[in-house]
Parts: C-alpha cells; structure tokens; sequence
C-alpha cells in the first residue's frame, strides 16, 4: 500500500530544495514576478460604457451590483430590451453575474464574433510579424470553434491570454452543478486540446458531465469548464505563490454567488486549480456541498479544518503524479502548504491509481474520474477510497438511488 505520508528528514530535505529553486527562481526571473499590473481592456471598457448607459431614462444598475439585484433588473426587462442590452454591451453582458444565463449565452457569442473579426484583420496587418500574424489566425480559429452553435459560453475575455467559460447541460434546471477549475497554462489557446484532450478544462469538463450522466441517468446535471481566471505561466515563481489564486477565488466566488437555482453545487480542482479553491473556500456559499482536490501541490491550508467551509472536502493523487514531489511547505508566501492526501491534513482521500501520471484524472474509464463523478452526483456510498478500506466514506450515504449503468 502506498502511504501519503512523509518522514521528517524528508520534509527537511524539501525545505531545502524549496529554498534553493526559490532563489535560483529570482535571481533569474525578478522580484518582478510577484507583482501583476492593471490595464484597460476591451471588457472594462464595455463596462465603462454600460455605467454611463441608460434605459427608459434610468442609469443601469451598477455591473458589480449584488447578482440578486441584477437578476431583478434583468426581470423587469422585456425579451427585446433585454436582447438589446446583449447587443450593446456584449462584453458586459456576457461576463455579468446575475444576467440570466441563456442572455450571457447570447451577449457571449457577439462577443466571440466581434473578437474573431479583430483577428481576422491582424491575420493580414504587415505591421505584425510573421509569428503575430500565426497567432492571430490560432486565436481566430478557437473562436470560430467557441461560436460554435452548440456551445454555451458563460464567460469571455479576449484580453491577453483569455478567459472563458463553458456550460455543459442545462444549467438552469440542473439537479446539481458540478465546476472544473483548471491549473497552470490555462488560457484561450489551451481551452481545449486534440492531442491529450482530457488535460485541458474541456476535455475535463466533457468527460466529467459523461461520467455523471452515466453514474446516475436519472440526475440532470451541468458541469462548468471555468477557465475564467488568468493562471500562472508554467512552473515558474507565479505558480509558487498565491497571487494569481487569490485574484482566481475573487472571480470563482463570484460566478458561484450567481449560479441560478439552489441546486448543490461540486468543485473539481485540478494541480494549482486545487490551490485557487483552496484559496476561494471560506468564502464560497454554502450550496457548495463538496470541493475535490486532484493532483494538488496545496490548498494554502494546514488542514481541511482551516479552509474555512462547510463543504466535504476530497483529495486524490495517482502514484506516478510528479507532484508528489513537490515541498509540501509555506515559507514567506512561497509553497501552498500541506499535502492534502496526507493522513494529517483531514480530506477524504480518494484511489487514482489509474489516473496516468499528473494530467490523467479525467480520463475516461479511470478509478478517479468514476470517482469524480459519483461526488459529482452525490452517489457518496460509491466511491472507492485510497487505502482500501472505507475510511473516506466515514458518516456519508449517497444522496443518488440511480446505480451505474
């Protein structure tokens, strides 16, 4: 049986490392690195047009307002008045927590529309090079596949790197929601892959919903692919610390204050996915019933008792994952802290031994992903725990009478 824990020589020697690489890190790359910056973008500039907008002689209500106090807005509106909003400030729409999902769908694809023009004309600027003009084409062909009229794109950035979000099922009439937070090298571009498809938030999200589906038919369920928050560039200093987490769980928890309906809602938190939910717990609302940790290098916890929530809280790691490697520490806001499959931290751990390595978790046919899935559905009385006994099963019962088909 493999055992999570670590011995204290360990622990020491990768304290050690962790000082080293930290240094080598900052000598190379700069203080820099641990700073981010502030600048206008096409969506604050939609929402600077939408504050200065009006209706029926009326300001708009503030786009920061609660999404209680947007919902009504919204509802107050006629179809057509509300459609017009979508068409002139697609951008604001679209990324609008409170505005009914169906409208954000709508103001999402002008969005992508009017985004995948402005690439089509730098596809053909001489004033770009050679390899401007190629990513431009890159960029405009995944937003032709985001147009895609099957698609339901709940969130849409096109600045920098790109945000985006993507609904899978019927948010709406959803009996529980299940939310895919991806890790480093999130962006537009790595929103979905051919080649290694079930390591990229839709592949994850896709084959997570098709678990679902199959765990328990009879639940209807959605799962959303959120890559709507700018993730650390590689394993560099970014991902060492808790900034870009800390800017991610502000975004997170305000997509979760705004999820419609009051059906249960499960976090599936990948590699330094893991450390943004770990990061967004205290303050994430309590329909979140569950928070699932795969292939994290921490939660910037001691314990799943100092997260701060009400939600069970899950952990998984696949034998051959190289973040188990990882210093498991926090020293001067460097490292995520303790390991969350370890016997101390307090989550119920989960088997994936067949997980295939640190981007394998979703893949179909896996011990993880059926795991994934019957936590996705509440089917707790299902799922198989790491170290062959029923310990992560502790006081739980499924909530789901359906059985796998």
């Amino acid at each position: 049986m493999t055992s999570f824990d670590t011995s204290p020589q360990l622990n020491v020697w990768r304290a050690l490392l962790a000082l080293s690489v930290v240094f080598v890190m900052l000598a190379t790359t700069g203080w820099t690195a641990l700073r981010s910056h502030r600048e206008s973008t096409a969506l604050q500039a939609s929402l600077t047009k939408w504050e200065h907008g009006r209706i029926h002689g009326l300001h708009l209500p503030d786009p920061q307002a609660a999404p209680a106090r947007l919902a009504r807005f919204f509802a107050s509106l006629t179809p057509r008045e509300r459609d017009r909003l979508a068409h002139r400030y697609p951008l604001a729409v679209g990324n609008m927590n409170g505005a009914p999902v169906s409208l954000r769908y709508r103001a999402n694809r002008i969005a992508l529309d009017q985004a995948r023009k402005v690439e089509r004309a730098r596809m053909h600027d001489s004033r770009l090079s050679t390899a401007g003009q190629l990513d431009a084409g890159r960029r405009m062909d995944r937003y032709a596949s985001l147009l895609d009229r099957h698609r339901h794109i709940l969130a849409f950035d096109p600045e920098g790197s790109g945000r985006v979000a993507e609904v899978f099922g019927n948010l709406d009439k959803a009996d529980r929601i299940s939310v895919v937070v991806p890790g480093v090298d999130t962006d537009l571009l790595t929103f979905q892959r051919t080649y290694r498809r079930y390591s990229a938030p839709v592949g994850m999200a896709k084959a997570l919903f098709a678990a679902e589906r199959t765990a328990s038919p009879a639940t209807r369920t959605a799962v959303i692919a959120w890559a709507d928050y700018t993730s650390p560039d590689g394993l560099g200093v970014d991902a060492a610390t808790g900034l870009r987490a800390e800017e991610g769980a502000v975004r997170l928890n305000a997509l979760l204050r705004a999820l419609p309906g009051r059906s249960p809602v499960s976090m599936f938190c990948h590699s330094y996915g893991s450390v943004v939910c770990g990061v967004a717990a205290r303050g994430m609302p309590r329909r979140v019933a569950d928070i699932a940790v795969a292939a994290s290098p921490g939660m910037r916890a001691a314990s799943a008792s100092r997260l701060g929530t009400t939600a069970r809280v899950w952990a998984m790691r696949d034998a051959s994952d190289w973040v188990r490697d990882v210093p498991y520490l926090e020293l001067g806001g460097l490292g995520h802290g303790a390991d969350p499959v370890s016997s101390g931290f307090g989550a119920r751990v989960l088997s994936a031994r067949d997980a295939q390595g640190h981007s394998g978790y979703f893949q179909p046919g896996t011990d993880s992903l059926r795991n994934l899935a019957d936590i996705g559905v509440g089917a707790y009385d299902e799922v198989t725990c790491a170290r062959e006994n029923d310990v992560c099963r502790a006081g739980l019962s499924g909530t789901t009478t359906a059985g796998r088909a």
